[in-house]
């Protein structure tokens, strides 16, 4: 789930294309109940000047607040001491073997901080958005072959490589492109389930730093745009983004990082082996990327 209500015209200061996008991964038994839960946010801030330019480098790769860690900063300022990852991880703990219907109960006050007893001690940050992305994510659960025993990963790459300042005649663009992979992986370390979509989420400014994109409205995914997307019609194959995605998601259950890492690519990052250059056309290096930091964020 994404937002990009944050954002800020230039001024005085430098504007703000602001993106938060939620991240949730779970596993879930056959009686409904949460096995497993990962939590992360992609937080991606993008200034550009009064001048409609952009101001930091597109070659910037934005880390998550998992591996941020103590860099995000929030120790400071919490009344508990604690950093953001880990009062996201002590509530994902915190839902493991309750349903939806239990998580959804966790109760909150009127600013969406947790009131309950068992998590005062341990979670300051507003729970709401996270509650929400768990309840879509169970949603959205599948059997896709894992295992209770295989354990959960996340990987996110964010970068801004497409932004572009603005002109006189042409509004600047400043774009948060994130890549969000799950996987589990069994006791061998060989991918047993995966899942992998994308967020595009374009803030405009014109030449004088004004946005004129309406940040009421959220952005969504590759995934959740399906056929929307548009990719079908360029593409070589005749296969929309999503069906890109999933082949390469079934393609690697049952190889280990190492293998996933040496599928052959060419210089544009487009795989060139026979048995995936039938179904995926895009390019997988962020693929490949992510499932790698998967594997290494799972407690295998």
């Amino acid at each position: 789930m994404s937002s990009i209500e944050k954002s800020k015209d230039a001024g005085e200061k430098d504007g703000l294309a602001q993106t938060d996008s939620v991240i949730v991964a779970v596993t879930v038994d056959k009686d409904g109940k949460i096995v497993q839960t990962v939590i992360d946010t992609a937080q991606t801030k993008i200034e550009f000047s009064k001048d409609g330019k952009i101001v930091p480098d597109l070659n910037t790769v934005f880390k998550s607040k998992q591996e941020l860690k103590e860099e995000y900063g929030m120790n400071k300022a919490s009344s508990l001491g604690k950093e953001w990852y880990e009062q996201a991880n002590a509530l994902a703990e915190y839902v493991a073997g309750k349903t939806v219907e239990e998580v959804k109960a966790i109760a909150v006050d009127d600013t969406g901080v947790t009131t309950e007893v068992d998590l005062v001690s341990s979670v300051t940050i507003k729970i709401n958005p996270y509650k929400e992305a768990i309840e879509k994510a169970v949603a959205n659960a599948q059997n896709l072959g894992a295992d209770a025993s295989d354990e959960l990963g996340l990987g996110v790459v964010t970068t801004i490589s497409k932004s572009k300042d603005a002109t006189a005649d042409k509004a600047g663009l400043a774009q948060a492109y994130s890549t969000y992979t799950v996987a589990t992986f069994d006791a061998d370390g060989k991918v047993t389930s995966s899942i992998i979509d994308a967020s595009q989420a374009n803030v405009e400014f014109d030449a004088a730093g004004k946005i004129t994109t309406d940040l009421a409205v959220a952005p969504i995914t590759k995934v959740e745009l399906g056929e929307a997307y548009g990719m079908k019609k360029a593409s070589a194959i005749g296969k929309e983004w999503y069906e890109q995605a999933d082949a390469f998601a079934t393609y690697v259950v049952g190889k280990t990082v190492e293998e996933i890492k040496g599928i052959a690519i060419d210089e544009s990052g487009h795989a060139t082996e026979e048995d995936l250059v039938s179904s995926v056309t895009v390019g997988i290096e962020d693929f490949q990327s992510n499932l790698e930091k998967a594997f290494n964020n799972a407690s295998i």
